[in-house]
């Protein structure tokens, strides 16, 4: 059975991060493990706290899985701090890992900061280098290429700078009232358009997290990165069209069913 690894931030409410990762990998076919970069108190509705490890207890995580089950891809999800971020691009450098995707987690769909802004930086300059694909929403995509994006051009320009400047392949996400859930892959100077209708469904908190983990999962099992694109939207798309809404109380929650009838994690492309 093929491995996939989640570096990411817990979230109690189990939509997003660690929790969404580990549903989203199982599901898709592969064992999961996870490197915890930090305890958050949240929900559907929001981010009220965040506990971060320390540098030493990441490495010994990290240590610990790659010493006894080698991951066949790793997903980096939410990491805050720069101190982090230069653990984990030393332990991924040190284990030589492969099939890393990138999630650039800055700021969570509730509007909450999720990242120090000296930590992008040096995200930029560590991760994104090792990186197979990095994948940005709009924001984001704004953010590591330094341009504004306002239509599919722009998607294209910024996408193709962010993959120029770094050297990895870029899944720019649509959404963010861009386009009609379209998303752009860009690698190695290939433009690859992977269209998608918009769902009306609220259930959409811990999307991006699902996204990659389902890149990672196919990439670990060996397909490439354009069909691992295709099949982790496939996923998604089933996801959110089933419509399942488990939400009791104040907030949606994001949970649905595959088409297969498996429990899977609801998310979209933004």
């Amino acid at each position: 059975m093929k491995t996939a690894l989640s570096i990411a931030g817990s979230d109690c409410s189990g939509g997003a991060g660690i929790q969404a990762d580990l549903k989203t990998m199982t599901v898709n076919g592969v064992y999961a493990m996870s490197v915890i970069t930090a305890l958050t108190a949240q929900n559907t509705t929001g981010v009220r706290a965040i506990s971060e490890v320390s540098p030493d207890f990441l490495k010994q995580q990290m240590d610990a899985v790659f010493e006894d089950i080698r991951p066949d891809a790793v997903k980096i999800g939410m990491v805050s701090s720069e101190k982090l971020i230069e653990v984990i691009a030393e332990r991924l450098r040190f284990y030589q890992a492969q099939n890393i995707v990138a999630d650039p987690v800055m700021v969570a769909t509730s509007g909450a900061r999720l990242m120090q802004e000296g930590a992008v930086e040096i995200l930029k300059r560590q991760i994104l280098p090792m990186a197979r694909v990095v994948t940005p929403n709009i924001p984001e995509a704004e953010i590591l290429s330094g341009r504004t994006i306002c239509n599919g051009q722009d998607m294209i320009e910024a996408a193709r700078s962010i993959s120029d400047r770094y050297g990895c392949a870029v899944l720019c996400k649509g959404g963010h009232s861009i386009n009609d859930a379209n998303d752009l892959l860009v690698d190695q100077g290939e433009i690859q358009w992977f269209c998608g209708k918009r769902i009306d469904n609220p259930n959409t908190h811990g999307t991006g997290c699902t996204l990659s983990s389902a890149i990672a999962s196919n990439l670990a099992k060996g397909y490439d990165l354009s069909e691992s694109v295709r099949l982790a939207k496939e996923y998604i798309s089933g996801a959110l069209g089933a419509m399942l809404d488990l939400g009791k109380g104040s907030g949606p929650m994001n949970h649905a069913f595959d088409l297969k009838g498996n429990y899977a994690e609801a998310s979209a492309s933004e």
